[in-house]
């Protein structure tokens, strides 16, 4: 659900950005806007990366090979992390220096067709909240009772807050170059122009910035949440064995690796150890469903060791 959810977003937000982008080249080319060029080329930055968070979906989803045994999942992460890239440098940076460059020369909306960057704004910011409803609509079938600030920082699946974090900007530079247009028409400086424009730029870097964070913290590997952990360990604990540590790690949104030591009887046969394990591994994957490996090494508790990944103890030093 997860995964459809996110490609649904990622459809409506490319199909309202492409109509988008080509209305505000338009308004562009009718009255040389700044703000109008800015947002255009923020719209054709966002349509390129919502065809490569398709891109990377797809790319994830490959068999595992002998090269990459554990499979393709982080393609995602590594593709969102290319859209915070490309929403930096094409649509944040292009956009503050349009902003210089009207800052230097600035020049009223030209034309006579003043009236066509305000419908285009207009129609825009309804088409984006269309598109940042369906992202709404999605990720509420994962935050459960998350904040919004804390669902964008802890969710695996990186589309759902990539779209959600381009539509909350697009509705924002919406905002910022109705309000440049708007004033430069009505005073006939365009320094409000050139203001809206470099509002749009710095909101842009903005969100480039938080998406790169979060998205290298789930390229770095990230465990899996808080819930997920008490539900394995619950698991594995519930015919009475005692966990010495426990690891997990997301190979790709919807696929966890867990690996655990666990104390066995010291009398205990080496077909019933293996009975132990296996049981405790169909009880995680119950517990878990995208608990999809997993490796448990039988050990005998230490207390010293307990937690600790059970270190071997220094050898005594010879007479």
């Amino acid at each position: 659900m997860a995964a459809s959810g996110g490609t649904k977003a990622i459809i409506a937000a490319l199909a309202a950005n492409l109509t988008i982008a080509l209305l505000k080249f338009v308004a562009y080319f009718l009255t040389s806007s700044s703000s109008m060029l800015a947002e255009a080329i923020h719209s054709v930055a966002d349509s390129g990366n919502q065809m490569l968070l398709l891109v990377g979906g797809k790319k994830s989803q490959r068999a595992a090979s002998p090269e990459h045994p554990f499979g393709y999942g982080r393609e995602r992460y590594i593709y969102a992390f290319i859209v915070s890239i490309v929403l930096f440098s094409v649509g944040g940076l292009f956009a503050l220096y349009e902003a210089w460059e009207k800052f230097q020369h600035p020049h009223a909306i030209e034309g006579d067709f003043w009236w066509v960057p305000l419908a285009v704004l207009v129609g825009a910011i309804a088409a984006e909240s269309f598109s940042f409803r369906t992202a709404i609509k999605e990720s509420n079938h994962l935050r459960g009772q998350q904040s919004w600030a804390k669902f964008v920082r802890s969710a695996k699946q990186p589309e759902l807050p990539v779209i959600l974090l381009e539509d909350l900007g697009a509705l924002l530079g919406l905002a910022f170059a109705l309000v440049g247009v708007s004033m430069t028409l009505a005073t006939g400086n365009g320094l409000w122009d050139a203001a809206g424009t470099g509002m749009i730029g710095l909101l842009l870097v903005a969100i480039a910035v938080i998406l790169a964070l979060e998205t290298k913290s789930l390229l770095l590997g990230e465990s899996a949440s808080k819930d997920d952990v008490e539900r394995i360990a619950q698991a594995i604990e519930a015919d009475g064995s005692r966990i010495i540590h426990l690891k997990t790690l997301h190979l790709g949104p919807e696929e966890l690796l867990v690996a655990a030591k666990i104390a066995i009887n010291r009398n205990a046969t080496g077909e019933e150890i293996a009975r132990e394990i296996d049981s405790a591994e169909s009880r995680i994957r119950s517990a878990v469903p995208i608990a999809r490996v997993i490796y448990l090494e039988p050990d005998l508790h230490r207390s010293d060791a307990a937690g600790a990944g059970h270190q071997p103890a220094a050898a005594a030093p010879g007479p």
